[in-house]
């Protein structure tokens, strides 16, 4: 029997990992079922630029994008691009407007900097390294992985321990970039600091929100339509990893994922 009562409230198939940066704590449902991550691919694809950002092939103050844009603005959803393919909707640093169109730009441009296409850099860069071997990425940067939580929790151990880049470089990505921005956080609203750190949303006091309201304002990670997510929260040294067989419903995930994620925190926070 699952520690986290709210496990039982899903009445669809879910699976969800936990761990510390030391152990694996818990395991619900099949881990190693493979179901698309949608949205939770952008850390993923964020980690594989930075990366490219560690080797120097790629520069973080880099143009990329609409005129002023860099590689650190489509990191951190403040390029002025919409959310799909269209036009600039305001100068850079403006405002936070969430972007799939942001990340497959940015995509490009990585693909460009390294020679190789993004999801074969992605590859060699992240999953091979890191022996995501239930990943496939065969598309967009924004939406296209699928894989199991098992590696969801992975990716977010990564997050919280780099061994991939620098640890300065780790730090600069889960630190609020461009802050004071406002902007909408899709399925929970407008927020007037929609905090983003390069590829990864930043909690800080946002409400309401996905993850628990137990955790640190420090949390940082992402979720996805699919019915995914992956947070860090560095100051409780937790991870935790969720996928499920249907896709984000804000009555369903968006009441349920806060309940559940402060009852992960309530059972092993330190």
């Amino acid at each position: 029997m699952s520690s986290y009562p709210t496990l039982a409230r899903f009445d669809f198939p879910v699976a969800l990992a936990v761990s510390s940066a030391s152990e694996v704590l818990s395991f619900d449902g099949d881990v190693e079922a493979v179901h698309p991550w949608k949205s939770v691919t952008k850390p993923l694809a964020a980690l594989a630029v930075l990366v490219a950002v560690d080797q120097g092939r790629v520069g973080l103050d880099d143009p990329a994008g609409p005129e002023g844009s860099t590689v650190r603005h489509l990191l951190a959803h403040a390029s002025g691009l919409p959310f799909e393919a269209g036009a600039v909707l305001q100068r850079p640093g403006l405002r936070r407007v969430y972007s799939n169109q942001g990340f497959e730009v940015l995509g490009d441009h990585v693909a460009a900097a390294v020679g190789e296409p993004f999801p074969e850099w992605t590859r060699a860069a992240v999953l091979e390294p890191l022996e995501l071997t239930s990943v496939t990425l065969d598309g967009s940067p924004a939406h296209a992985a699928s894989g199991s939580a098992h590696d969801v929790l992975a990716l977010g151990l990564e997050m919280l321990t780099p061994t991939l880049i620098s640890a300065e470089l780790g730090e600069t990505a889960r630190t609020v970039a461009f802050p004071g921005l406002s902007g909408v956080l899709p399925g929970f609203g407008r927020q007037d600091h929609n905090d983003w750190g390069l590829g990864y949303e930043i909690r800080d006091h946002k409400s309401p929100h996905w993850t628990g309201a137990s955790n640190s304002p420090a949390t940082f990670g992402h979720f996805g339509q699919s019915g995914s997510f992956v947070w860090v929260d560095p100051d409780a040294g937790l991870v935790a990893a969720f996928l499920g067989a249907e896709s984000f419903r804000s009555e369903v995930h968006g009441e349920l994922w806060p309940l559940l994620n402060d009852e992960i925190l309530a059972a092993h926070r330190a």
